[in-house]
């Protein structure tokens, strides 16, 4: 209450931020269950949107640096507000000079990226480094990056492998799968190669749904690299990520189901798969395709055009076994292959 007037206090910053982000969520409700279009909002949502936008500018404007985020990252994605990377640029800087780590890792990005501000990969990097040191696990994955490349940084695999871990630690997915990768090939500068410390990082990154640790984990399971081999888990993983339509994984299950190794025998079901992953561009798979219209397995009929049309994308990528295919059909003069 006000001391003089008795009457109540206007609310602060914190509490006008704290109604904006809840304007905010009931149209984000809204966008995610496909009731509205961030193209063309109903006039009750774009209410709610705008009402979002002016909190925000009222609770920016007074320093508080949550608002100035969200204001941000509002002009960063132009939602509500015309796009502005610049706009988006000045507020991330206000929010970060007040120490709010996930505005430092957003100025690190722009600055990575050269967007609202001039590229500097070492002006990202000094900025990730504040978010990381607060503990951000993006931030943290993010220097691990620049470490790895080199960028802003001098290049070290151990500084990478120490973010990473930092990261992989508090579960984000990505930086459980760089650590993988850098036992997995033993990446020098003090990091030993270690298979089996690979796998158990990609392990948890592919119980996330990450789609290069599932496939990472068929091979494994396939080969017996860092694991007791097995190819029915190796199918089992190489089936996760083929669903998320991720192609290798995709060629590799139709191999399994093809050979009838660690799965039931399909040469139906091997066919859909190299299809999935043909039709996204894999050589291997354009090629196993095409044999299996050759001899008219596991597609709904043998067809000689399809053999070429299929093994001609393969051999356009260089496919020495699709070359090949082409040219012995070509000198029988079936499906319309030339010599």
């Amino acid at each position: 209450m006000c001391p003089l007037c008795r009457g109540p206090l206007p609310p602060g910053p914190e509490k006008i931020h704290e109604e904006a982000a809840r304007r905010y969520m009931v149209v984000l409700r809204q966008a995610v269950q496909g009731k509205a279009s961030w193209a063309a909002l109903p006039a009750s949502a774009q209410h709610e949107l705008d009402a979002a936008i002016a909190g925000w500018r009222a609770a920016a404007g007074d320093g508080y640096a949550s608002a100035q985020l969200a204001l941000g990252e509002m002009f960063a994605i132009g939602r509500g507000v015309a796009q502005s990377y610049e706009e988006a640029a000045r507020l991330f800087k206000k929010a970060s000079d007040q120490g709010h780590a996930q505005a430092q890792n957003n100025l690190g990005r722009l600055s990575r990226d050269g967007q609202g501000v001039a590229q500097s990969n070492a002006e990202a990097a000094k900025w990730y480094l504040k978010a990381a040191t607060q503990g951000l696990a993006s931030a943290q994955h993010s220097l691990g990056l620049m470490y790895s490349n080199g960028q802003g940084v001098k290049q070290s695999n151990t500084e990478a492998l120490k973010w990473y871990k930092k990261a992989a630690e508090q579960g984000f997915g990505p930086a459980q799968c760089n650590v993988g990768q850098l036992y997995a090939t033993g990446g020098g500068g003090g990091v030993a190669q270690s298979f089996v410390k690979a796998a158990q990082w990609y392990k948890k990154a592919a119980e996330q749904g990450i789609a290069l640790a599932q496939r990472t984990m068929g091979s494994f399971y396939y080969s017996g690299r860092g694991v007791e081999q097995s190819p029915v888990k190796a199918a089992q993983w190489y089936r996760k990520a083929a669903v998320q339509g991720d192609a290798e994984s995709q060629h590799f299950l139709a191999l399994q189901l093809y050979e009838g190794h660690g799965v039931a025998q399909s040469d139906k079901e091997a066919a859909l798969w190299w299809q999935k992953a043909a039709e996204q561009g894999n050589a291997e798979a354009q090629f196993n395709l095409g044999g299996l219209f050759q001899d008219g397995r596991g597609v709904t009929a043998k067809s000689d055009v399809e053999a070429v049309r299929w093994y001609k994308k393969a051999a356009d990528q260089g496919h020495s076994g699709a070359q090949f295919c082409l040219k012995v059909l070509a000198s029988m003069g079936r499906g319309g292959a030339q010599m």
